[in-house]
């Protein structure tokens, strides 16, 4: 039997409500929440999967 390495990706997605004084700002605070582990994606947020072939080179 081969054996064969196979990547697994998956895209989980969340859509946040955030106040702020302008687009620049709302990705600051969002990524500063997510850093902090206030904005945890779960099973919840599953989008897709793709499974991927690696080559053996």
């Amino acid at each position: 039997m081969t054996r064969f390495m196979v990547e697994v990706t998956e895209e989980l997605v969340r859509i946040v409500s955030i106040e702020a004084e302008d687009e620049y700002e709302a990705l600051t605070k969002v990524r500063q929440l997510y850093r902090e582990e206030e904005i945890v994606l779960d099973w919840s947020d599953f989008l897709d999967a793709e499974f991927n072939i690696l080559s053996d080179d």
